[in-house]
């Protein structure tokens, strides 16, 4: 038996520490099995919201689900048939799992068709707050050992990837697309991550969030040359409308009336990339014929994202290490609040939900 931390799915604040089985190379066919010593994980809203009770599900048969889907650990031992991966290697676990679609068919879980869905920490199979995890080595990214220490944020950096990797499979359609201008709403983890991957590709970048200068956030944003607003001094549309519309959104707030102002403040032939789960039931007023108009006159796309595919979290790893080198200790910077040990797990979610001067929250699990 191991520890891990645990929810019973459905049931309000029922976040605990649980004894469970310790998983088997043998749940893996075709030698395929990789043993993950699990070294830190990181939570997020997702989790908050799975131990308020809005979402998730055990896996079939069971009771609790092990939560926590932002994964880093060691390899402890490897299949028979596994020849890329070995003991001692650092690896991020992916997310999604396949399910029954044509898209899960062929390779694209991300982009599944099923109304029931296979995520590890949020529905139907368990997470990586736990001390070991086994797993097909199909799912398992390496990651460099100079990337250890932030190696945690990979699984957050993949919702900027893979928005800008669908971004750029839409934008095919204008034959000639060389976006300048974007905006991201939101400072959080994921926002910051988008500032910081739209800057390597070295776009004028401005990040929009709540709070006014000066705090940690804003000057993460500006270090790695981004601007930054606070919407309760200027609005993303007034910004848009005194400097210039952008040619790319990504909303990453969590407030879906942003979402609709997004609409306009997005330029001719610019795309919005949605990322936010919102599971309430906010209700809005939005200039509905100008908006549509606008979108159908401007050629204007919108998108929604979820999860990742393998080819996020390899480039997630790719651009880390890119930023590790254009802005040394930046990604540190990120890692504000961490809890030892699995076993402190009140701890952890006291972090995650009442300091409001937490960026990435994360669990200790082992030593590195």
């Amino acid at each position: 038996m191991m520890k891990a931390i645990a929810v019973r799915p459905g049931q309000p604040n029922s976040v605990h520490l649980a004894e469970v089985p310790t998983p088997s190379m043998a749940s893996i066919p075709d030698g395929r099995g990789v043993r993950v010593r699990m070294l830190r994980v990181g939570i997020d809203g997702t989790d908050k919201e799975i131990n308020e009770g809005l979402y998730g599900a055990p896996p079939p048969g069971e009771e609790i689900l092990v939560i926590g889907h932002e994964g880093f650990g060691r390899v402890e031992e490897v299949g028979s048939e596994v020849s890329d991966l070995s003991p001692d290697d650092y690896v991020v676990p992916m997310v999604r799992r396949p399910g029954g679609s044509l898209y899960d068919r062929i390779g694209f879980p991300d982009l599944s068709t099923d109304e029931t869905y296979y995520e590890r920490g949020i529905n139907f199979l368990h997470g990586y707050l736990a001390e070991e995890v086994v797993d097909d080595a199909s799912y398992l990214v390496k990651v460099p050992p100079s990337l250890k220490e932030v190696g945690v944020l990979v699984e957050p950096t993949t919702v900027a990837e893979k928005g800008w990797r669908q971004a750029v499979e839409i934008q095919r359609r204008l034959r000639l697309w060389r976006p300048q201008r974007t905006a991201v709403l939101g400072a959080g983890t994921i926002g910051l991550l988008a500032t910081l991957i739209f800057r390597l590709r070295g776009f004028d970048v401005t990040t929009f969030a709540r709070t006014k200068k000066p705090y940690l956030n804003t000057d993460l944003a500006e270090a790695v040359g981004a601007r930054y607003y606070s919407t309760q001094e200027i609005s993303l549309l007034e910004a848009a409308n005194r400097e210039g519309p952008f040619d790319m959104i990504l909303e990453a707030t969590g407030y879906s009336p942003l979402a609709f102002e997004a609409m306009e403040a997005v330029g001719k032939n610019g795309i919005i990339i949605l990322s936010s789960v919102t599971g309430g039931d906010r209700k809005v007023e939005v200039p509905a014929d100008r908006i549509n108009l606008e979108f159908v006159l401007g050629n204007k796309v919108a998108v929604g994202i979820v999860s990742a595919g393998r080819d996020d979290f390899e480039a997630a790893v790719r651009d880390l290490a890119h930023a590790e080198a254009a802005y040394p200790g930046w990604l540190k910077r990120l890692l504000t609040h961490a809890v030892q040990g699995l076993e402190n797990y009140p701890l952890l979610f006291n972090d995650l939900t009442e300091e409001k001067e937490a960026i990435k929250v994360y669990c200790d699990i082992a030593e590195f």
